[in-house]
C-alpha cells in the first residue's frame, strides 16, 4: 500500500473571519492510497485550535506502516486531521475496490441532498448586513460573532435577511456573562442555535444555565470520548470528520450522541469539496447541515459537490466514494 501526501491550497472568494483571525486562502493536505492499481482519495484541513500543522500531520501520515485495515488503523492514529484524510482514503480505496459506494458499504440508505448553512463572515454590522442582504435567498445563514460587540452584528444580519433562519457560531469567544446577556435576544431575532459560545475549557458554566436557544457542542466535542463531558452543558453536538479523525469514528459518534439524546449538526473545516464528500454522508437527516466549504472558495476540486436549491449532493464517483 503507497500512501502520498500532497499540500495543496485553495484561494478563497473573499477574507475569511471568526473570532480567532482572518485568512485568504484554505491550507489542506491531500491523501491518495494505491494499492492493487486502486487509488483512493482523502482530505484533511490541520487546525492549529488543535496544535496541528501541515508538517505535525504529514508526519502522522508517515509513520503509519506500510500496510493496514481501516479498523487497524483507528489505533494507530488519534482522532484528528491526520487520520480523517486516511480513513476517508481507506473507504474511497475500499469502494472502488468492491465496485460499492461506500453507503452501500457502510450499511447506510441511499443519499440525497441536505440544506446546508452557509456562513457570513466577522465583521463590521454594516458589512455583515451587506453579505446578508446577498444571501438572503438561502434557507439557512450561519454567522461567525465571538466578541462582547455582537448585538449589533446580530440585529444588522436578520434585518438583511428577514426570512433566513440564523445559526451563529461563538468560536469561543464569549464569557458566560456575555452569552446570558444575548440569550434573550437570540430568541427575540430568532436565532435557532449558538455553536459553542464559551471556551472549552470554561463551558462548565453552561451547567444549570437557561438555554432558550439550544447550545451546540464544536470545540468541546471530537470524538466518543467526549460525549461524558457534555451533559448538562449541551444540547446538540457538531460532528466535523477532521476532529473524529474519519468517516468510520464519525459514523459511531452520531449513533452515540443521537442515543444519548443530542441532536446532532456535520459541520466542516475551510476545505475543498474532497473533504466535504464524505461528511455528506454523515448528515443524512441530521437537525444541521454546514458543509459550505467548497461555496467559500474561488476555486475547487476538478469534480466539485454539487449545490442547489436542494442543497448539497453527495459526490460523484469521480470524486469520492
Amino acid at each position: 500500500m503507497k500512501i502520498t501526501v500532497t499540500p495543496d491550497v485553495f484561494k478563497l472568494a473573499q477574507v475569511f473571519t471568526i473570532s480567532r483571525g482572518s485568512r485568504t486562502e484554505a491550507k489542506v493536505l491531500t491523501v491518495k492510497i494505491e494499492k492493487d492499481g486502486v487509488t483512493g482519495w482523502g482530505e484533511c484541513v490541520p487546525y492549529a485550535r488543535y496544535d496541528e500543522t501541515l508538517d505535525s500531520v504529514t508526519a502522522e501520515i508517515a509513520g503509519l506502516p506500510t500496510d493496514f485495515t481501516r479498523d487497524e488503523l483507528q489505533s494507530l492514529l488519534p482522532a484528528g486531521a491526520a487520520r480523517n484524510a486516511v480513513d476517508c482514503a481507506l473507504w474511497d480505496l475500499e469502494a472502488k475496490q468492491a465496485g460499492k459506494p461506500v453507503w452501500e458499504l457502510a450499511g447506510l440508505p441511499a443519499p440525497g441532498p441536505e440544506i446546508t448553512a452557509y456562513t457570513l463572515s466577522l465583521d463590521t454590522p454594516e458589512k455583515m448586513q451587506q453579505q446578508a442582504a446577498e444571501n438572503a435567498f438561502r434557507p439557512l445563514l450561519k454567522i461567525k460573532l465571538g466578541t462582547p460587540d455582537d448585538m449589533p452584528r446580530l440585529e444588522a444580519v436578520r434585518a438583511g435577511a428577514p426570512e433566513s433562519k440564523i445559526i451563529i457560531d461563538a468560536n469561543e469567544g464569549w464569557s458566560a456573562e456575555v452569552y446570558s446577556d444575548l440569550a434573550p435576544h437570540l430568541v427575540r431575532l430568532g436565532v435557532e442555535l449558538v455553536e459553542q459560545p464559551l471556551p472549552a475549557g470554561e463551558d462548565d458554566a453552561l451547567i444549570g444555565m437557561d438555554r432558550p436557544v439550544p447550545v451546540c457542542a464544536d470545540e468541546s466535542c471530537h470524538d466518543r470520548t467526549s460525549l461524558p463531558k457534555l451533559k448538562g452543558k449541551y444540547d446538540v453536538v457538531n460532528i466535523k470528520l477532521d476532529k473524529t479523525g474519519g468517516l468510520t469514528e464519525a459514523l459511531k459518534l452520531r449513533e452515540d450522541a443521537l442515543a444519548e439524546g443530542y441532536d446532532v449538526m456535520v459541520g466542516c473545516m475551510v476545505g475543498s469539496s474532497l473533504a466535504m464528500a464524505p461528511a455528506t454522508l454523515l448528515a443524512q437527516g441530521v437537525v444541521f447541515t454546514d458543509l459550505d466549504g467548497p461555496l467559500l472558495l474561488a476555486e475547487d476540486r476538478d469534480e466539485p459537490l454539487h449545490f442547489d436549491a436542494a442543497g448539497v449532493h453527495p459526490p460523484r464517483p469521480a470524486l469520492w466514494g
